[in-house]
């Protein structure tokens, strides 16, 4: 007689909060880039008010540039992380497959 396995629901949820905090840092690290970039935004734009050099243009499109490419960064990581998380999230349903067969 082969002895049935019971299901461990504690696992279960305790891997669904597990990916609920992961969703929720993958959504902090993108408001912390978004913050990084809009810091970088305003310290273009207060450059040319607070400096007062002949080439501020230069520094201004420099600032710009970096600001545009942290955004940028910060899209893309999301996105991945996003999509690692929902590709993981899958795997915890399969729980029936171990116990059921």
């Amino acid at each position: 007689m082969i002895p049935e396995k019971t299901i461990n629901k504690d696992l279960i949820l305790r891997e669904r909060l597990a990916l609920q905090r992961t969703n929720l840092a993958n959504q902090t690290t993108y408001l912390a880039f978004l913050r990084t970039s809009l810091y970088f935004f305003i310290a273009e734009i207060s450059v040319e008010s607070l400096l007062k050099i002949d080439n501020s243009f230069y520094i201004e499109i420099i600032f710009f540039i970096i600001s545009a490419v942290i955004f940028i960064m910060g899209i893309i990581n999301f996105f991945k992380q996003k999509k690692m998380i929902g590709e993981n999230e899958k795997n915890i349903g399969d729980y029936k497959i171990d116990y059921f067969e």
